[in-house]
C-alpha cells in the first residue's frame, strides 16, 4: 500500500512511546493520522502537530471504540491502516512468599484478567471494528483494501518472571494473527504483528542510568536499547510491503530475555 495523503490511519496507544513514533511516522508520509489513546494530555498536542485528530479510547470498551472510530471517519473517512500499540503489564509472580512475614500469596485473577482485557482482548476488538470498516472500502489496484499492525512483545516467547499476564497476552497476540489473516485473505486485508525488544520508551525513560546501561548491554548486537523510530520503521514496511501477510517478527537486537 502505497502511504499519502489519500490514506488515513489509526494508532491506538499513539499518545506515546512506539505509538507516537508510528504516528508521526505515518504523518510523515502524508497520511491523515488519528490517535487514539487514554492520555489527552499526549495525545491532543500530538494530534495538533500531525495535523491528525485525538480520540479519547479506552480499548477494554465496545462503545468507545466504536465512538471513536465514528468520529475518526467522519473527519478523515474509512480507516485502511490499523496500527494497535495499546497495552500495558505488570509483574506479579504466580505464587510467592513474603521474605520478611512468610505469608505466602497467588496472583489475583483480577489483576491478570485486567491485562489479557487491555493488551489481547482490547486489541481483537480494535481490529474486528476496524476491518468491518475496511470491507466497506472500494480496493486497491492490487485489490488491497486495508493493512492491521499488531503490536506483541518478545515476552510472547521469553516470558520473564512474573510475566504470566503479560506473556500469555502477548502470545495470544501472536497466535491469533495467522487466523485472522486468513479471516481476512478473501477481502484484501493484511494482518501482521511485531514483537519489540526493549526500547527506549517513556517507561524506561525514568529508570536509572545505570538501570538502562544494563538493560542495552544484554543486547546481543547492537548494544543499545532500540528507538521508538525503528518500531516505526518496521511498521511502515509491514503496510507499504504487500507480500507481508501473516507474520509476526521480532525486533529485538539478538536478544533472548533471562529468566529474570
Amino acid at each position: 500500500m502505497k502511504l499519502d495523503a489519500s490514506v488515513s490511519a489509526i494508532v491506538t496507544g499513539g499518545a506515546s512511546g512506539l505509538g507516537a513514533a508510528t504516528a508521526r511516522r505515518l504523518a510523515a508520509c502524508g497520511v491523515k493520522v488519528a490517535i487514539f489513546d487514554l492520555n489527552a494530555d499526549l495525545g491532543e498536542p500530538l494530534a495538533r502537530e500531525l495535523g491528525g485528530i485525538f480520540c479519547p479510547v479506552d480499548v477494554t470498551s465496545d462503545e468507545d471504540v466504536s465512538q471513536a472510530l465514528a468520529r475518526a471517519r467522519a473527519v478523515h473517512g474509512q480507516e485502511r491502516v490499523l496500527v494497535n500499540c495499546a497495552g500495558t503489564g505488570n509483574a506479579i509472580k504466580t505464587a510467592s512468599r513474603d521474605k520478611a512475614t512468610g505469608e505466602i500469596r497467588h496472583f489475583p485473577s483480577l489483576n491478570f484478567d485486567r491485562i489479557v482485557q487491555i493488551n489481547l482482548v482490547g486489541t481483537f476488538r480494535c481490529i474486528a471494528q476496524s476491518a468491518a470498516g475496511m470491507l466497506s472500502l472500494p480496493p486497491l489496484a492490487d485489490g488491497e483494501r486495508g493493512v492491521i499492525v499488531n503490536t506483541a512483545s518478545v515476552a510472547a516467547e521469553d516470558g520473564q518472571m512474573g510475566q504470566a499476564a503479560y506473556s500469555a497476552s502477548k502470545a495470544a497476540i501472536v497466535g491469533m494473527t495467522l487466523p485472522i489473516a486468513r479471516d481476512l485473505m478473501g477481502e484484501g486485508v493484511r494482518v501482521n504483528t511485531i514483537l519489540p525488544g526493549i526500547f527506549n520508551t517513556p517507561l524506561l525513560q525514568g529508570a536509572p542510568e545505570n538501570v538502562k546501561a544494563a538493560l542495552a548491554e544484554s543486547v546481543p548486537f547492537p548494544k543499545r536499547l532500540g528507538e521508538p523510530d525503528e518500531f516505526a520503521s518496521l511498521a511502515e514496511q509491514l503496510i507499504t510491503n504487500g507480500y507481508f501477510n501473516g507474520a509476526c517478527i521480532r525486533l529485538d537486537g539478538a536478544i533472548r530475555m533471562p529468566p529474570r
